[in-house]
């Protein structure tokens, strides 16, 4: 879309690893690097060639490691 609203989320083992695998490749790609988020999910944001939003995450604290399992 236009207007580039809609995310598409990824759950991985560690977003840090996936954020060294990627970095090299991601160059203006790269919207946030690896970041705690408030809820508790560690997230990487870049944008796809075409233009779309993903996000890798992990969860890194008791609350969203619950929420999601593992």
């Amino acid at each position: 879309a236009a207007n580039r609203t809609a995310i598409t989320e990824f759950r991985v083992a560690d977003v840090d690893e996936e954020y060294r695998r990627l970095a090299g490749g991601l160059g203006e790609a790269l919207v946030q690097a690896p970041t705690t988020m408030p809820w508790g999910n560690r997230s990487l944001l870049f944008r796809d060639p075409d233009g779309n939003l993903v996000n890798f995450f992990t969860p890194v604290t008791e609350a969203a490691i619950a929420k999601f399992g593992g």
